[in-house]
Order: structure tokens, then C-alpha cells, then sequence
């Protein structure tokens, strides 16, 4: 074991304080403030002068994309109590006042960061993104003529009076508001129209080659419209314009006590998504406060909801310049995971499990090992049933294939499909209509509950004898997230853990009680329970003097129960370092409160999602992989799997690799302080060191598999 040592010295004269966690030194981070900090840290990675250009800009998009969601999820709450003026918990105008301040900072960075970093930046490289100002006549000849033949016709102006009242403006899309001079043409004054920016047009395209002269020439949708945005109105006067793009709420609500087919329910309220209650607007810098107040008052917004921003107004339509952009050099080097250590092509993957379990570290080793699991599961005659979790696969997905053709074979199939999976609810249905339809088991796991557990578990027949073969995973069945998350896939044929798999799948599709297992904890039903006792076990342990240790990595942390235990066991002793992506609301290092723990965030090229849990005391070890982090929705309103790793070789691999390489992170770690704010680990001029992700990928790259 290789965990940084930390100092355990005279723990006995210390005689196990009374835990203390309620007293008023003790406060819980508020976990919305801790995922906007998160986003900041995100951002930092955008600003950085040693990150290629290209991947700086797609790191700039993805902050953007993550405050659309928490937008879409976490804003209405805060706005709802503060427009009624009634305050419910945690929710308040203070609260809605505080995170609006926040995320107008953010954003102001963000678009200062785009204006006067990355546009010099890719102009130096010759890449310009030419606004109407910008462009010379030969430049404006070409953006009339594609505003004529592709824009023009796929615009319908609306001006609003009595019979065209203000238009449904659907969530996140892009309009134009006009006010004009003038009366229409059946005489009256009606000042005000919408313009729909279609969504079916690239948001920028490429300028020919002949008109840039050697360099790489962008021109916005937006922008062409703009240019041409007075001849949608003839014979009236453009006095002022401005896109806007509002933001609505959009997670889901489905009362599934009180719906006979939630397929059907949830598709009807896929189509209501778009339309849900505004949070957000966003105008540009230079819209009148006339047109401001008025997109305010249509949409029940107060000012504080407002962002005017100096430049494109959706910053995340940015990567299409990351995909036109064919410049090699301004993107990282291209990484080619290795096929994983443990397996070799063309040998069976049923052969090689009955040897031991195997473990793929995802992005460093490919999902192909996944994908050949399967793939031989398929193909293999001796193969009589095949059962896996649904949670996200995107909408074009090989391991769905795989699966219709198992059905096609005459396999018995089932799928697990969770349909509430945040933002891939249509995708899921129409995968589960499908299998469906040709004949899988396709069933949609317990009411009120999303399961989040990732399984997939192969029954075959050797000899006299069926034996199981299982697929654990802490990600998703994504082949393209795997390129760009860090998970942890799990191989074994273990009886008794793979018995446990199998109850779990049945317990799911008939809802019958589950019998005692063997390996697995299981969630909502023990997995909160299991790791309060064995961190009570541990506290209890270091109380009498024993060495303890923790280290758990995980994405967010923000159950109070397993926080209040955490924090009761480092009171008692215990040495506790916590890697935690996202928001986490433990205090650390707090002065008598949380002295022995210690929390940081990694965020690096790919992104942080393996869930680690390990505990010692003395010199008995044991380690847990998981699907969930340690959320109150994960412990008690999903169903989700933590597993041991039993093979202490296997045990040893993923405690160096996912463990050991982030605590000692001398580039992209930031480390949570005592008054709440992270600090990254190079502040006051620290000497850089290896960061954990490029250690891993170097590591991958020289082995026999590298691609």
C-alpha cells in the first residue's frame, strides 16, 4: 500500500474526542455555491497559456454547457423564492440574490476570457471569425448570398398585436427582438417582432478560400441575419435589436404512483420540456433597456436574471469552430487508448476470466474491452442469456446493436432501461421501444427510483453446469464518453459476486424482495447503511488507538449523513483524504472540526467520473468500486452498486492508479481550504510536478497494447 503516509502520532493520548460535528464551528458547504466553484476550476483550464488553442476554446463551451444545466436544474428553486418573497430551507431571495452575483461574475470572466485572450489568439493563427463591420465588399457579397439561398427562406418575421401574441420561445434557442418605426402595412404601429433563428443551420460556416487570402474566415448565423435583418421588414425602421436566448427549467417531474405507462408520460413531457418555466435570459451587450424590460416582463423574470453579453449570445454553439478548424497543432496530441492490459485481441474473454478477474481503466484502456465482452456473448452459441443496464448510451449505440442482434439469435435478452436518465430520456425510449418490438425483456426497474447501476451479466452453458460471467462498471455504456471520462470497467466470473448480480437483475424486473448478498451493496436498500458502519467501524478502531485510513474518489459529495459520519471519524482519528470532482459540502481542515481531512479536486484533460472507495485499519485493507457518489439522491432514490475488489493484485493496480496518482498531483489539483475556497496546488509558486492523468496516459502509451 503507497497512500501518502499522514501523521497518526499519539493518537491514544488523544483519547477519542466527543464528535462534535453539530456544534457551531461546524457549517455544510452550500453545494450550489460549490458546483459554480467547480465551474471556475473548469474555467481555469481555459486560460491556460500551456492548453492548445482549440482545446482552450472547448474547455470555455464546456463551462457554458455545465451553467445552461445547472440553470435548467438548480436555478428555479432560488427564483421561485425569491419572486414569491417566501422562503423554503435553503431557498431565499438571499439565496437567489447571492447565486445570480456568482454567476454574472462567471459569466463576465468567461466572455472577457473569449474577447481579449482567444480572439487575438486564433487571430495570430490566422482564424477570424469576421463580424458585419469586420467584412469587406467581396466578404459581404458572399454573406448576402448565403443569407439569399440558405437563411432567408427558413425565416418567418413575427410582429406582435392582438392575434400574434409573443411567440413560445423554446429553451436555449437563439431569436432576434426588433422594435421598429413606422406602421405595418395594414397602418398600424405595432413595434415590436420576433425572428426565430433556425436551429437546422450550422451556427458558423467557413468562408472560401479565395476570400480569405490565406486565412481562415468564420462568419456567425447570427451575424448574417443581423446584416440583413431591416429587409425582413420593408418599408419600416429598425430602432433597436438584439438576440436574446432564454433558459427554462427543464428536469423532468413525473408523479409515477399516479401514471399507468411512464413511457408514454415521460414522451409527453419530453415534448413540454422546451416550454418550461423561464430561469435565465440572455440579450446582447448592447440591447436598449426598453427591449430588455420587455423580453423581462414576457418571460416573469427580475432584472438580477438578466445577462447582457458582449459577444455570441450561447457560447457552447462554439465547438462547431472546434470541429471546422482542421489545425492538428492547436488541438492536444491525439491519445490512442491501449487495448487493456489484462485481455489480448482474439482470446476469449470467458477463457481468460476463468484465470481472474480483470479490471480496464478507462480512457488509458479501451472500451473495446467492453465491447469485445459482448461481441463474444453474441457470437458465442454456448450463450443462452444476456442481461444489462441501460442508463446512457447516446442515440447511436454499438452495445444496442450488439443486443438486437443477440435477440435475433435467439438469445434471451433483458434490459433494464432507466427512461429518466437527465437528458437522454428520448434516446432511452426509443432504444426500449425498439428492443421491444423484436422481442427483448425490456423492463424500466422500480417506481421512484433512476437505475443508476451499471450491469451487464452473461449466463453459459459449460458442460453440465451454467456459469455467469459479469460486466461492472463505474461509468456509463457510452463507447464515445468512455474516450473522455475516466472509469473503471469490471470483469469477473466470481460465483458468489455474480450470483449477487443476478438477484440484483431480478429483484428489478419482478420487484420481488432481494435475498441476502454476498458482495454486492445495493442502493436505496443497504449502500448508505454499509458505508456508515464502515466508517463507524473505523472511527471506533482509531478511537483505541488502531491506525485508520480513508480515501474515497468520487464526483460529488453532498449527503449529510455520510458527510456527519466522515467528519465524526476524522474527530475520532481517522486520516481521511477525499477526491472529489465536483461539489462537496465537507468543510476541511477546519481548526478542531475537520483537522484530519483533506479534500481535493483534479480536473484534467478527461473527465474525473471513477467512483473509489478504500479503508484501512492497521494493516487490513479493503477497497470498494462504485456507480454512485455519495449524494443523498444516489443513497436513497436510485438503485446503485459499490463492489469489493477482491484479488489483491487488482486491488493494489487500482489504488496506485486511481488513488495514489491523484494524491500526489502537482499540476491540476486544487486543494479545498479552510474558509471553503479551493486553492490550486502550483498557487505561491510551487514547483510543478507529473499531473495523475498525463502520468497514466504515458504509462498506457508504453504498454504492449498502446495503439
Amino acid at each position: 500500500m503507497n497512500l501518502p503516509a499522514r501523521d497518526h502520532a499519539d493518537k491514544t493520548a488523544e483519547a477519542a474526542p466527543e464528535p462534535s460535528a453539530d456544534s457551531p464551528a461546524f457549517q455544510f458547504l452550500d453545494r450550489d455555491h460549490s458546483i459554480l466553484a467547480f465551474n471556475e476550476r473548469v474555467l481555469s483550464w481555459a486560460s491556460r497559456d500551456d492548453v492548445p488553442l482549440l482545446e482552450r476554446l472547448r474547455f470555455l463551451c464546456i463551462v457554458s454547457s455545465n451553467l445552461d444545466e445547472f440553470f435548467e436544474v438548480r436555478a428555479s428553486p432560488h427564483l421561485m423564492a425569491a419572486q414569491s418573497g417566501d422562503a423554503k430551507g435553503i431557498y431565499s431571495t438571499s439565496s437567489f440574490t447571492e447565486l445570480a452575483a456568482l454567476a454574472q461574475d462567471m459569466v463576465a470572466r468567461q466572455y472577457a476570457l473569449y474577447n481579449d485572450a482567444l480572439l487575438p489568439a486564433f487571430a495570430s493563427h490566422g482564424i477570424r471569425v469576421v463580424s458585419h463591420g469586420e467584412r469587406n465588399a467581396v466578404q459581404r457579397r458572399w454573406v448576402r448570398e448565403y443569407f439569399e439561398t440558405q437563411v432567408r427562406p427558413l425565416l418567418v418575421p413575427v410582429g406582435l398585436d392582438p392575434s400574434h401574441p409573443f411567440p413560445q420561445v423554446a429553451n436555449k434557442s437563439l431569436n432576434f427582438i426588433v422594435r421598429l418605426a413606422g406602421k405595418d402595412a395594414f397602418g398600424r404601429a405595432n413595434e415590436i417582432a420576433i425572428v426565430k433563428v433556425p436551429r437546422v443551420l450550422p451556427r458558423f460556416n467557413a468562408m472560401p478560400g479565395r476570400i480569405g487570402k490565406a486565412r481562415l474566415l468564420f462568419v456567425s448565423l447570427s451575424s448574417v441575419i443581423r446584416a440583413h435583418l431591416a429587409e425582413l421588414f420593408p418599408g419600416r425602421e429598425v430602432v433597436h435589436f438584439s438576440q436574446f436566448r432564454v433558459t427554462r427549467h427543464s428536469d423532468l417531474a413525473v408523479d409515477e404512483d399516479d401514471v399507468k405507462n411512464l413511457r408514454t408520460a415521460l414522451r409527453l413531457g419530453l415534448e413540454q420540456r422546451h416550454y418550461g418555466q423561464a430561469v435565465r435570459l440572455e440579450v446582447s451587450a448592447g440591447c436598449s433597456d426598453f427591449l430588455a424590460e420587455f423580453l423581462l416582463t414576457q418571460f416573469g423574470l427580475p432584472q438580477a436574471s438578466l445577462y447582457r453579453v458582449p459577444g455570441p449570445v450561447n457560447l457552447v454553439r462554439l465547438t462547431q469552430l472546434v470541429d471546422l478548424i482542421d489545425q492538428p497543432e492547436l488541438l492536444f496530441p491525439a491519445y490512442a487508448a491501449s487495448y487493456p492490459l489484462q485481455l489480448q485481441p482474439g482470446q476469449s474473454i470467458f477463457m481468460r476470466l476463468r484465470a481472474g478477474d480483470v479490471s480496464i481503466h478507462q480512457p488509458f484502456e479501451s472500451f473495446d474491452g467492453v465491447l469485445d465482452f459482448l461481441r463474444e456473448a453474441v457470437n458465442d452459441p454456448l450463450v443462452l442469456a444476456i442481461k444489462q443496464t441501460i442508463y446512457r448510451t447516446g442515440p447511436d449505440s454499438e452495445l444496442m446493436l450488439l443486443l438486437r442482434e443477440a435477440v435475433r439469435r435467439g438469445k434471451e435478452v433483458t434490459v433494464v432501461v432507466e427512461l429518466k436518465a437527465r437528458f437522454d430520456e428520448e434516446a432511452n425510449i426509443n432504444w426500449a421501444e425498439m428492443l421491444e418490438s423484436i422481442g427483448a425483456q425490456v423492463v424500466y426497474g422500480v417506481v421512484g427510483l433512476k437505475t443508476h447501476a451499471k450491469m451487464l451479466l452473461v449466463t453459459r452453458r459449460e458442460g453440465r453446469v451454467l456459469r455467469r460471467y459479469a460486466h461492472l462498471s463505474t461509468g456509463n455504456y457510452n463507447p464515445r464518453t468512455a474516450r473522455l471520462y475516466t472509469d473503471i470497467s469490471y470483469l469477473t466470473c466470481n460465483a458468489r459476486l455474480t450470483a449477487d448480480v443476478d438477484q440484483v437483475f431480478v429483484h428489478l424486473a419482478s420487484q420481488s424482495r432481494l435475498p441476502k448478498l454476498h458482495h454486492l451493496w445495493l442502493a436505496p436498500l443497504q449502500l448508505q447503511r454499509k458505508l456508515v458502519e464502515k466508517i463507524g467501524a473505523l472511527a471506533d478502531a482509531a478511537a483505541q488507538g488502531r491506525e485508520a485510513r480513508i480515501v474515497l474518489k468520487m464526483n460529488a459529495l453532498t449527503d449529510e449523513v455520510l458527510i456527519l459520519a466522515l467528519v465524526r471519524a476524522g474527530q475520532c482519528g481517522v486520516e481521511i483524504d477525499l477526491i472529489v470532482r465536483g461539489a462537496c459540502m465537507l468543510p476541511a481542515q477546519v481548526a478542531g472540526v475537520t483537522d484530519r481531512i483533506r479534500v481535493r479536486s483534479v480536473i484534467g484533460r478527461f473527465l474525473e467520473h471513477s467512483r473509489v472507495f478504500y479503508f484501512r485499519c492497521d494493516d487490513d485493507e479493503s477497497l470498494y468500486l462504485s456507480s454512485a457518489d455519495w449524494m443523498n439522491r444516489n443513497m436513497l432514490r436510485r438503485v446503485e452498486l459499490a463492489w469489493p475488489v477482491i484479488d489483491p493484485v487488482l486491488r493494489q493496480r487500482i489504488i496506485d492508479e486511481c488513488l495514489v496518482a491523484y494524491l500526489h498531483d502537482r499540476s491540476d489539483a486544487w486543494d479545498l481550504q479552510a474558509d471553503g475556497r479551493y486553492r490550486h496546488v502550483l498557487t505561491g509558486g510551487a514547483p510543478p510536478g507529473p499531473g495523475a492523468q498525463a502520468a497514466l496516459m504515458a504509462r498506457y502509451a508504453s504498454s504492449p497494447h498502446s495503439g
